[in-house]
């Protein structure tokens, strides 16, 4: 069964990508839940035109995602955990707490589904992460985990 996507589904495809999946999971799933369509001749034409409008769109917002990714590249964020003696953290920095600190420190509003940390960050010290802003614009932040000062 070809279908049409409507958002981006993990290990099947893309917005907008046209698919070919089990007739059972495109039947009882993704079409019920509003994720893809049918892939005929109206539905293509019309996805044609929304694919157009929304590059439009894209271009126009390109020169801000290039803007918000310079500002990113060259800073550097302060993150506070708790951490034992040896320098592990009790628990991990995840992607929600670096868009959280982009926020306060930056002032920039970044989704946490825009971040991307290579691997886990269990230990304190200097770390990367990565945001991704479009397809094409990408930026590497910087940033430090230092233990929390108890009173």
């Amino acid at each position: 069964m070809e279908l049409i996507l409507l958002k981006n589904i993990d290990r099947v495809g893309d917005k907008h990508e046209v698919v070919k999946v089990k007739n059972g999971f495109g039947r009882n799933y993704l079409i019920p839940q509003g994720m893809a369509i049918v892939a005929n001749q109206q539905n293509l034409k019309h996805t044609a035109e929304m694919i157009r409008q929304t590059e439009a769109k894209e271009s126009k917002m390109m020169g801000d995602f290039k803007a918000i990714a310079e500002k990113i590249e060259g800073s550097t964020l302060t993150i506070t955990a708790k951490a034992g003696a040896s320098g592990r953290l009790f628990g991990s920095i995840s992607n929600v707490q670096v868009a959280s600190a982009i926020r306060e420190q930056l002032g920039l509003d970044i989704e946490r589904r825009k971040v991307v940390l290579a691997d886990d960050v269990k230990e304190l010290g200097s770390h990367t992460a990565t945001v991704v802003l479009h397809k094409e614009v990408s930026a590497n932040i910087k940033f430090n985990v230092i233990p929390t000062i108890e009173a």
